[in-house]
């Protein structure tokens, strides 16, 4: 079985490979990128998911940390969702500039955060929790979102 911090960032990478199909497909046909678009909203939802209803409450129990990094990330969580709403929005809607104006500022979030999980949260998480890591990353893998 994984670590924490293996498994998070094992999926940071296949929602990251999920995202730049997206793109590519975008540039040539908006219409094509709606399903990959759908996609990687869902996963990322997942992604977010894993972290917010598992690992987190895992993390603030253990530590007792509730108002450091799962607050800030949480925080961020909501504005990746905003943004992903607005790329979908905005390839419903046929918007080309929209649509990547909206793309280049989440790649841009997403890159930050996912630095700042892979280098601080989830190391930390892991030493909090590496008696339990069996258990949190069963957890998190059965996590189903609609």
């Amino acid at each position: 079985m994984s670590t924490i911090k293996e498994h998070l960032s094992l999926d940071h990478r296949r929602c990251d490979e999920i995202f730049a199909t997206m793109e590519e497909k975008a540039s040539k046909s908006l219409e094509e990128a709606k399903e990959l678009c759908q996609e990687f909203i869902s996963q990322t939802e997942r992604h977010f998911q894993m972290e917010e209803r598992v690992m987190f409450v895992e993390f603030e129990t253990k530590t007792g940390m509730t108002q450091g990094p799962t607050q800030m990330m949480r925080h961020e969580h909501t504005q990746m969702r905003a943004l992903m709403k607005d790329m979908l929005s905005a390839l419903e809607d046929g918007n080309k500039d929209r649509f990547f104006g909206n793309s280049e500022t989440l790649m841009i979030l997403m890159q930050q955060h996912n630095m700042k999980e892979e280098q601080m949260l989830y190391p930390m998480a892991q030493q909090h929790l590496n008696a339990d890591s069996d258990r949190i990353v069963a957890m998190m893998d059965s996590i189903i979102v609609e």
